[in-house]
């Protein structure tokens, strides 16, 4: 019996029995340990500021680490860059759809929106890119899980709400969403849309069974995708938005970096093979440094001014 660390979120839950679903197929049986994490528990305050990104992670990395379950699922796009020693990203599934989408009840497109309107996010990714396209708009911080924020918009608190489509799609809301951004109105988070599988290194056992569930293509999108992040010490206090996509074997990654506030957004994309998704990374990160993101990185992480390796 293969133990599954999830979130309990019905999103996280959705993802989890999904991956037992995948395993059921291939004669493989697993349960499910349910754990808060400290990013559920606190829904009043941005992430920036309680921690970041590694609050979704941190107690189901603990259980795998302390032999209470064997692997953790997790959204992709809420993995920090790197992973606890003993512990690494084992399989991917395919990715859903990787875009944000607009949700309102009132107004059918983000251009329609009238001056003034506000709209609910937590991602600064999201706010900077809104607000370089519509300056004119008021930014409301937007937490909790999906349906808190729908409920949210629904009781008059926002006149629009950005989510990832991903999890209305999952879900099955399909009917609560508006309008799908395309990447050239509002590019990605990194991983958006890919649900990751993550184990201890040294455990064959359950390497060798999410080995089966294994998405190359996904695989080879978000390594670029994470590359690029980890090099520009990307997190959630960062504007950084990165989106490779695949055609054959030829891997295009368009990524930009931006202040919070849209007043200065830089951009940069290159190609290569699929078999230098890292290289191709790294290549868009020194881009976007080398255009004028450096200043902008640095207010969030004097770090990212350091060369590599230092």
């Amino acid at each position: 019996m293969l133990r599954i660390a999830t979130r309990k979120s019905e999103l996280a839950l959705w993802q989890a029995n999904d991956v037992c679903q995948r395993l059921q197929r291939h004669s493989l049986s697993s349960t499910l340990l349910e754990l808060s994490t400290r990013g559920d528990e606190i829904i009043d305050q941005p992430l920036a500021k309680i921690g970041g990104k590694g609050l979704f992670v941190k107690n189901l990395q603990r259980a795998m680490l302390t032999e209470q379950a064997d692997m953790a699922v997790h959204s992709m796009k809420d993995m920090p860059a790197d992973f606890p020693e003993g512990l690494h990203l084992g399989a991917v599934l395919e990715r859903e759809d990787p875009t944000d989408c607009f949700v309102s009840n009132r107004f059918d497109s983000l251009d329609n929106l009238p001056d003034g309107a506000v709209v609910g996010t937590c991602s600064m990714r999201r706010q900077c890119q809104l607000l370089e396209r519509r300056p004119d708009l008021s930014v409301k911080s937007l937490r909790g899980n999906i349906n808190t924020r729908l409920k949210k918009l629904d009781d008059g608190e926002y006149d629009a709400i950005i989510l990832a489509s991903a999890g209305l799609i999952r879900l099955g809301l399909h009917a609560r969403m508006t309008e799908r951004l395309a990447p050239d109105v509002m590019l990605p988070a990194c991983g958006q849309g890919i649900i990751g599988i993550e184990c201890k290194t040294g455990d064959s056992r359950t390497n060798d069974a999410i080995a089966l569930l294994h998405d190359t293509d996904a695989a080879d999108r978000v390594t670029a995708e994470r590359s690029l992040n980890a090099r520009l010490g990307g997190s959630c206090t960062t504007p950084i938005a990165a989106y490779a996509e695949l055609n054959a074997d030829q891997l295009t990654l368009n990524a930009l970096v931006g202040m919070p506030d849209g007043s200065i957004v830089v951009r940069a994309s290159a190609s290569d093979s699929r078999n230098n998704a890292a290289a191709l990374g790294r290549v868009v990160a020194e881009q976007l440094l080398a255009a004028g993101a450096e200043p902008v990185l640095a207010q969030f992480n004097p770090d990212v001014l350091k060369p590599p390796g230092s």
